[in-house]
């Protein structure tokens, strides 16, 4: 020990006699870098070398790359020969702080060969190696920001003309390669007996992932390290310090880092250990954060993070409380109004893949926590008036119920099945791990399988269905037998023999829908009702709102097919042939006693569909002529020269004409008068009279907002429907108010429906009766539209708010370039 103290010192003496020839110059000789050269390789080991040493060595590595000259001899050599630390500061002291005539291709070139020969990494190595030395931290600090900050400080150096080496996607996957290089280090120490941290490198990470480069580091530390802990135990323990030694403010990064890009649960388990349990930042993001106040992770992160939590008893504690802090924010009323569908949507894909992860005596100790979950969130979602949100609340109670009644009935519900439903539903299977295909039998099955057969029935690698299939005797005079190769008749045109005949008036179809009990006869007024209104209108007139009544209260006696529909069919119908009077009667109804909520929005569908038929312009009808016609007198040419006279003198002129373009002869369109322009206000202005009066079994601004959701979309499409007619602008004027009382609702759906009512207005309305009449309405709406789109947590809103603010900017222009 004392020899080797000794050599230390005579070396550290030597290199301080070769700094001393060097003088105080700003361009030291070829002999003097020479003599430093020599003497830091006979020292060896960087640490031999005292405090004093270091700085003359610093100040003396500074100046070979400040001066405005290019010194004499191997200069480039101290920098990627001697010590890294000393050398990367003196390059990157003259990057930040440059000097007139200054060096500044050299420095960068000294710069990139530093970091292509590796010795960024022998650079954190040798803080590794010193962590317990006097001033370390100190020096770290001041290390790490050149480091990780080290393409921005070339950038600003050259204006953006920096080489490719420090370019962000080139220079920090490199510096992952050295964190690579010096984690090998680590492990080859460890196993040698020798001490060291890996506290910097933990840092450089943090610092690194908060700058928001994690894809870059970590698509070179992922994979290798993936590799490497797979059966060694001294790499997990390097791995698990690695990440426990991230500073608090940094840990956010890395572990997001590590959970979106490790390719499944069992390897983040390797990397990470119980991290979550060690550190109570890591468990605020990975319990709190990642699943409660953030959606935006894709269903692989989700499964990851919360497969990783079921892989360790120390850590199932955590899913378990996970589990119920989600169901209590799924059955949150307050949660399911407010919250964008997209994250209830990821809410509920981390409930199922919780679900997927509990074992029975864990299901069987929160059983009845689990019912009264259901029970509540299941209320709420059905209660919303999206669809998605409902279809929602019944995939995640169905789940919920199966797995908590395994032997007993389970929750059922009727929705449709699609892409996304079935994807929900997958979820409650755990996936299989990394690398195992499922269903795939390996290659010792295979063989097992094949030397279990008879010989003549060896696979050979062929498909089973190459063999050859020996049948008996008996059994091929079966298969003659049978009647399998019957070729079947074709009976597609076949019609079913009607027992009862269609009936053939009005005034019939209504005895038979309201007072017959033959069920054949039921249905074909059913089927024949709508024909039979259109073929005879004035007939349908004279009982049209005796009609419409029988029509509203309907309800079908059989299963027949498509009955709803020709109900609905009916009713426009109906609407159509006589449309003020039952027009009047059935928005009278829609506020009326002892309706169901169905009835009231079979209401509103039927005005909508009847106001469409009637604003489309219908096609003329052609004049049938029959065989007795009118009697008319037929003019014999005077003679024969005079016949085709029109096509002779056609031709004439078509020839003689000069065509400079021909365009594409344009099909006529159909025209005729807007029915709908003289109907509007009866159709519009009773629905929006009585909204805000509460009745006993009917309250719209109370728990019957799906109503009122649909109410609000009838009114945006009426006045939609009402352009160019005479009552637009009152209607305008009334639904703008209208908006204005509810436009704070907390159901999304009927927020949707009020700027779909605001968009009606600026496409119907004239722009000058909207300026001249409610200016001051329009200067609040657009007020309230840009609170929207900057605060609504319903994505649809926020996109329907900017698109009204696009039309009042439209329409402003249009206003100012429009003529005076």
């Amino acid at each position: 020990m004392a020899a080797g103290s000794g050599r230390g010192l005579i070396m550290a003496a030597a290199l301080e006699s070769a700094l001393q020839a060097a003088g105080p110059g700003p361009c030291p000789g070829a002999e003097a870098v020479g003599a430093v050269r020599e003497a830091l390789a006979a020292a060896g080991d960087p640490a031999a070398l005292g405090e004093r040493e270091r700085a003359r060595l610093g100040a003396f590595l500074r100046s070979l790359v400040a001066g405005p000259e290019e010194p004499a001899g191997p200069w480039r050599s101290l920098f990627l020969e001697g010590p890294p630390v000393l050398a990367f500061c003196a390059l990157t002291d003259s990057l930040a702080a440059p000097r007139p005539g200054w060096r500044l291709a050299a420095v960068l070139e000294v710069l990139e060969q530093f970091l292509r020969q590796g010795r960024l990494s022998a650079l954190i190595w040798e803080l590794c190696q010193h962590h317990a030395q006097p001033g370390s931290a100190e020096r770290q600090d001041a290390l790490l920001g050149r480091i990780v900050c080290l393409p921005d400080l070339v950038g600003n150096s050259v204006l953006g003309q920096s080489p490719a080496v420090f370019f962000p996607q080139h220079y920090f996957p490199l510096l992952g390669g050295a964190v690579l290089q010096v984690l090998h280090n680590v492990s080859s120490s460890l196993r040698d007996g020798l001490d060291c941290s890996v506290s910097f490198v933990s840092h450089i990470l943090g610092k690194v992932c908060v700058h928001g480069r994690q894809k870059e580091i970590l698509s070179v530390l992922v994979p290798r390290l993936t590799d490497l802990t797979k059966a060694d135990c001294i790499w997990q323990r390097i791995c698990w310090r690695l990440v426990e030694c991230v500073p608090d403010r940094w840990m956010e990064a890395v572990v997001l880092g590590f959970v979106q890009r490790a390719p499944g649960a069992d390897v983040l388990s390797r990397l990470l250990g119980n991290l979550v349990v060690k550190n109570k930042k890591a468990q605020f993001v990975v319990t709190q954060k990642m699943l409660l106040l953030q959606y935006g992770y894709t269903t692989a992160v989700l499964q990851n993070l919360l497969g990783y939590l079921s892989l360790d008893s120390l850590r199932r504690a955590l899913l378990i409380k996970v589990l119920q802090e989600l169901l209590e924010t799924w059955g949150s009323s307050s949660a399911v109004k407010h919250s964008p569908a997209e994250q209830q949507q990821y809410i509920s894909k981390a409930i199922l893949i919780c679900l997927s992860h509990l074992k029975e005596p864990e299901i069987e100790s929160c059983r009845q926590e689990l019912l009264t979950s259901m029970m509540e969130g299941v209320k709420c979602h059905l209660d919303s008036s999206l669809p998605q949100i409902r279809r929602l609340g019944m995939i995640v109670a169905e789940s919920i119920s199966s797995k908590i009644n395994t032997d007993g009935p389970v929750l059922k519900f009727q929705y449709e099945e699609d892409d996304e439903t079935r994807e929900l539903k997958s979820l409650l299977v755990q996936a299989p791990p990394l690398g195992v295909l499922p269903g795939l039998p390996d290659n010792d099955s295979n063989e097992n399988a094949d030397a279990a057969l008879p010989p003549g029935l060896e696979s050979n690698g062929k498909s089973p269905t190459a063999t050859t299939h020996v049948v008996p005797d008996e059994e091929s005079d079966a298969e003659l037998d049978s009647d399998d190769d019957l070729i079947p008749y074709d009976m597609s045109e076949d019609k079913e023999l009607k027992k009862t005949k269609a009936p053939v008036y009005i005034r019939d179809c209504i005895e038979v829908l309201t007072g017959s009990e033959d069920l054949d006869k039921w249905e074909e007024a059913v089927k024949a009702l709508e024909s039979l209104v259109r073929k005879n209108p004035a007939a349908a007139r004279e009982v049209s709102v005796e009609l419409a009544k029988v029509l509203l209260h309907l309800e079908e006696k059989t299963c027949l097919e498509g009955f709803a529909e020709l109900r609905q069919k009916a009713q426009v119908a109906v609407l159509t042939t006589d449309p003020i009077p039952v027009a009047q009667y059935l928005t009278s109804q829609f506020y009326s006693l002892n309706y169901s909520l169905r009835q009231r929005v079979d209401i509103l569908d039927v005005l909508v569909l009847a106001a469409q038929e009637l604003s489309c312009p219908k096609a003329p009808r052609k004049t049938k002529h029959s065989g007795a016609q009118n009697p008319c007198i037929q003019l014999l040419p005077e003679n024969g020269s005079s016949k085709d006279w029109r096509r002779i003198v056609d031709e004439r002129i078509k020839s003689k004409t000069r065509r400079f373009a021909k365009g594409q002869s344009q099909v006529e369109q159909p025209s005729g008068p807007n029915e709908f322009s003289s109907l509007a206000g009866h159709f519009f202005f009773p629905l929006i009279q009585n909204f805000d009066r509460p009745l006993s079994t009917f309250d719209l601004l109370g728990e019957d907002h799906f109503v009122l959701g649909r109410l609000v979309h009838t009114l945006a499409v009426l006045m939609y429907l009402a352009v160019n007619t005479m009552a637009v602008t009152a209607m305008g004027k009334a639904l703008l108010e209208f908006v204005w009382a509810l436009r704070f609702h907390t159901d999304s759906y009927v927020r949707q429906g009020l700027l779909s009512c605001v968009s009606s207005i600026l496409l119907s309305v004239p722009a000058e009766r909207l300026l001249q009449d409610v200016t001051e309405e329009l200067l609040e709406t657009r007020s309230w539209l840009e609170d929207v789109v900057e605060k609504d947590p319903d994505g649809d809103c926020r996109r329907l708010a900017l698109q009204n603010l696009l039309l009042m900017e439209n329409l402003k222009k249009k206003l100012e370039t429009a003529p005076s």
